[in-house]
């Protein structure tokens, strides 16, 4: 079995929990005091995010930085 792709389930996780929430990128991004460029890079796989930006993203999404790199763990 193959090791899991950390960006694509970040991607996938964080777009999950905007779509929920019902919130864009440019408000997710003001949520975390991030740019909406950098949250459409994160979703898009572009960006090796940092200990740092796991710790915002996880905590402006209200989880834990394991359950962030969990697949299917937001929905």
């Amino acid at each position: 079995m193959g090791k899991p792709d950390l960006r694509a389930i970040i991607a996938e996780n964080v777009r999950a929990h905007r779509e929920i929430s019902g919130v864009s990128q440019d408000e997710f991004a003001d949520q975390c005091g991030l740019h909406r460029t950098y949250i459409g890079s994160v979703e898009r796989c572009e960006r090796n995010v940092t200990l740092a930006t796991l710790e915002l993203l996880a905590k402006s999404i209200g989880c834990s930085v394991p359950e962030l790199l969990t697949k299917g763990v937001i929905k």
